[in-house]
């Protein structure tokens, strides 16, 4: 196998002379006297035969081929780098990845704004985000298949951190027939139309999201799915009263109110599945989220200000 003919630090030392815009700026920013800068860009150029700056005037740039060869590089140290972080992420016990389940009637621009305030922190771990219903939620968490999961009342032997609540409403168009109806008394009025169900995502279902004995009823695999049909004038279903606030206020839906049950209140809760084998990524995103919901404890700070300090750039 050759040997490369450039080391990782000549393209270092040249990225960081464009960068700063020039060799005097650039041994400044390095710590480096101005003349090892020139030395190391001048044997970089003879190494590969090309020129890649020229001076004119007190200022270097970059000729067409340099600025070929540069962008290459900035690939090739960020690789190495992502690497070299990496090494150091294991040898501390930093989880490369981590899985998290959601149930679907968790909020999610909630989970959306700790996810943002977990990536300048999370030293390049990969998330990988699962929607989940009902029971498919509790079979994650019973096998251990996610580092995380937001749930309803968690299964069983598992101990949760209550979180928030989210209530849950009957909505239909605003032409259907049940549309017109102030106050539903009696629920078998509703089993004669149409409903829009969340399927259970468990590998044994005990029943659909909200199902409440219609003979005719059409199977969907989330919210916005069963919105979408809606707003075709389409059926009636249980829906996040968050995720249809906007279409009430426009009246591209309405609210049903059914006597004594207008509306379901679910619970949800944090849960660490196996805490005993918790790493610093997953704590560090689970202070995240608890934060987001105004749950704050010296422990919370304390990992999230640690993780900011490593964060920082040496």
């Amino acid at each position: 196998m050759d040997r490369a003919k450039s080391t990782l630090e000549q393209w270092r030392i040249l990225q960081a002379v464009v960068d700063q815009g020039g060799y005097a700026q650039a041994a400044q920013h390095l710590n480096k006297s101005q003349s090892s800068l020139n030395h190391a860009v001048s044997k970089l150029q003879q190494q590969l035969g090309i020129q890649l700056l020229e001076v004119k005037g007190r200022k270097a740039h970059l000729t067409p081929q340099g600025e070929l060869m540069l962008r290459r590089s900035r690939q090739v140290t960020l690789a190495v780098s992502e690497l070299e972080q990496l090494a150091s992420n294991l040898e501390q016990g930093w989880e490369p990845s981590l899985t998290l389940a959601r149930d679907i009637v968790y909020p999610t621009p909630t989970l959306t704004r700790a996810l943002k305030a977990f990536h300048p922190l999370s030293r390049g771990t990969r998330v990988t985000l699962l929607d989940s219903v009902l029971t498919g939620t509790n079979d994650l968490i019973r096998n251990k298949q996610v580092d995380m999961a937001l749930c309803g009342l968690p299964p069983k032997g598992f101990y949760g951190e209550p979180l928030c609540y989210e209530d849950l409403i009957l909505v239909c168009p605003p032409k259907h027939p049940l549309a017109c109806t102030k106050i539903i008394h009696d629920d078998r009025v509703l089993t004669e139309h149409l409903q829009i169900v969340i399927k259970d995502s468990g590998s044994n279902p005990q029943k659909d999201f909200g199902w409440l004995k219609a003979e005719q009823r059409w199977t969907v695999s989330n919210f916005h799915e069963a919105i979408t049909i809606l707003k075709q004038g389409v059926g009636f279903c249980w829906i996040p009263k968050s995720l249809v606030s906007e279409s009430l206020l426009s009246g591209e839906l309405v609210r049903l109110n059914l006597q004594g049950g207008s509306s379901k209140r679910v619970h949800l809760t944090l849960v660490v599945p196996n805490r005993d084998q918790q790493g610093p990524a997953s704590k560090l995103l689970e202070s995240l989220i608890l934060k987001e919901h105004g749950i704050l404890t010296d422990e919370i700070e304390e990992c999230v200000e640690k993780a900011t300090i490593l964060a920082m750039p040496s």
